[in-house]
């Protein structure tokens, strides 16, 4: 107990005098991997409540099968736990920052929703209203994990 106390203290110590941290990749890797399956796992039962809730239109591509939400969840979580990688490597405040892009990339990612899709043949507001929950869940796991589970395993 004793050796994870002082490795963590002299984490932090080496964090505040040379704005460097340490950081173990091996669990990053691993909570990256979880971070992808668990938005996934979201998105997934998302789609399926969705499908009971609304009832999809077999025209409506995106949400004709579990497979779209998968495909265009793992996508953005993968590049989002890359993105946060380079952050925790090149910047002082990662979670800060991550949280800030990925607030704006949450915002940008609802125009087409409300501009582009209700013009897809098939689509209802309802469908609509669920791919948007869909990105605002994965964004809420993936930020939320990827900031909370490394800060975690630094102290």
């Amino acid at each position: 107990m004793s050796s994870i106390s002082m490795s963590s203290i002299e984490s932090e110590s080496e964090s505040r005098t040379s704005g460097t941290r340490a950081v173990d990749w091996g669990r990053y890797a691993l909570v990256g991997l979880g971070t992808v399956v668990v938005a996934v796992l979201a998105n997934v039962l998302v789609w399926a409540i969705g499908s009971v809730l609304v009832g999809y239109d077999p025209r409506f591509l995106p949400l004709v099968g579990p497979g779209g939400a998968i495909i265009f969840t793992v996508v953005p979580a993968v590049v989002a736990v890359l993105l946060y990688a380079l952050l925790l490597r090149f910047t002082a405040s990662p979670a800060r920052v991550f949280t800030i892009l990925a607030g704006v990339v949450l915002v940008l990612s609802l125009i087409p929703d409300v501009t582009y899709i209700p013009t897809v043949p098939g689509a209802t507001a309802g469908q609509t209203a669920i791919l948007m929950v869909m990105h605002v869940v994965a964004a809420v796991v993936i930020v939320g994990m990827l900031t909370r589970l490394t800060r975690l395993g630094s102290r």
